[in-house]
């Protein structure tokens, strides 16, 4: 089997040993063995089929919700933010590519007048780890509005399913092994598109009164356990501002870490494990990552 680089119809960009510091919103992590930036779909499934079946890989959009361990991944990263970006509108189905973010989704959506999606301005990510992950933001989730999806598997085929197939909950979606989201068909509502985006600029003004937005994290990094905030929780139990290394529970928001100059995933990661154990031990709430975490340590 051919090798990715020595593939002659690739369109797209290989680099190999490719930092991913820049890839996520953390701004950690070590280097990937091997970065493919895929042309389109086409390009994606093609060089997908040259892969050996066995490699390991990473699908990043806007890198949010992840931690990247300091040695890196061992394995194929696929980078879909800037390279799968249509985003069509006909009446009141939207197509989206994986790889465009949320907030242009909500903005685009608004400005052809249609309702119903005014939520993705405050998911800071990309459609498709929106639809990996039953995305939400401020009352709003992703699957509802999904009409139709586009996977890929790892040999390359394209395939059209139904929300019916997927296992969806609350930021988990469970979906057939060894498939990633391409894109999807949001089933929006003819309204008034001044007032959407009325609706959106407020929604950004509360997410930057209440969120550390100008400061490298993944979001949020517990999920709220039942009938209860992590932020809550975790602020009850004297951690906000608590700092190990360069990583700090944020004094604005406590289910924020922020990496605040030179903190590495180590650093996050311990931070993380300790602000879950304080929980348990002082609320007897085991509370539960919504990041997730790949590579290798140092």
């Amino acid at each position: 089997m051919m090798t990715a680089s020595e593939q002659p119809l690739l369109r797209g960009e290989l680099r190999l040993d490719e930092p991913l510091r820049r890839y996520n919103t953390w701004r950690v992590g070590g280097a990937a063995r091997q970065m493919y930036l895929p042309a389109d779909a086409e390009d994606l499934a093609l060089f997908l089929a040259g892969l050996p079946p066995q490699e390991p890989l990473l699908w990043l959009g806007l890198g949010s919700n992840l931690l990247i361990r300091d040695g890196g991944f061992r394995g194929t990263v696929i980078v879909l933010l800037g390279r799968l970006n249509d985003l069509r509108i006909k009446g009141e189905e939207v197509r989206v590519e994986a790889g465009v973010a949320c907030a242009k989704v909500a903005r685009e959506c608004a400005r052809a007048n249609l309702t119903g999606a005014a939520f993705l301005a405050g998911i800071p990510g990309t459609m498709g780890g929106a639809l990996a992950m039953n995305a939400g933001a401020f009352g709003g989730e992703t699957w509802p509005i999904v009409s139709a999806v586009t996977t890929i598997d790892r040999g390359g085929r394209i395939r059209q399913r139904e929300p019916v197939e997927f296992e969806v909950e609350y930021r988990q979606v469970i979906r057939p092994a060894e498939e990633w989201f391409l894109a999807c068909s949001l089933r929006l509502r003819r309204g008034d598109g001044s007032a959407e985006q009325a609706a959106i600029r407020e929604l950004l003004d509360r997410r930057a009164a209440t969120q550390p937005t100008g400061q490298p994290s993944c979001g949020s990094t517990f999920r709220n356990p039942q009938g209860d905030h992590a932020a809550r929780l975790i602020e009850a139990s004297g951690l906000k501002g608590y700092r190990i290394g360069g990583a700090q529970v944020s004094t604005k928001h406590a289910n924020f870490i922020i990496n605040t100059g030179d903190a590495s995933a180590a650093d996050i990661e311990v931070l993380i494990a300790h602000v879950a154990a304080e929980v348990e031990r002082l609320h007897g709430v085991r509370l539960q990552t919504e990041v997730h975490m790949v590579g290798e340590p140092a």
